[in-house]
């Protein structure tokens, strides 16, 4: 049981690394035009029209408010999806120019990192 709260602990601390954006950071943005129309819309069959990465933001707010005793092994799930994808982005590099205006970014953010802070 040690080993899988010492995973926890390491899932946690990269996770709360990854996620630069504050829980009410992330709701504003998440309410904007830029945050709904960027993103993978899938094919789960939800037919919602949400991208995966708003959906993610949405469950990263609700991460980001719960108690870390509450959290369960679905919850670190999800916040080692967080870190992952945050990572692969990053090392993407995004756009050599506008950045800050970039589909590239707004991708990011939905997923609670801006890399421009």
């Amino acid at each position: 049981m040690a080993e899988r709260h010492d995973d926890h602990d390491q899932v946690a601390k990269d996770f709360n690394e990854a996620v630069n954006m504050a829980p009410a950071e992330l709701e504003g943005f998440l309410d904007s035009d830029d945050s709904k129309r960027v993103g993978w819309k899938g094919e789960d069959g939800k037919g919602d029209g949400e991208s995966v990465g708003h959906r993610s933001g949405r469950r990263i707010i609700e991460l980001k408010r719960t108690k870390r005793a509450d959290l369960t092994d679905e919850d670190y799930a999800h916040m080692k999806k967080v870190v992952g994808y945050v990572h692969r982005h990053l090392a993407q590099g995004g756009p050599a120019k506008d950045k800050e205006q970039s589909d590239w970014r707004y991708s990011l953010m939905n997923w609670g990192h801006d890399p421009l802070k």
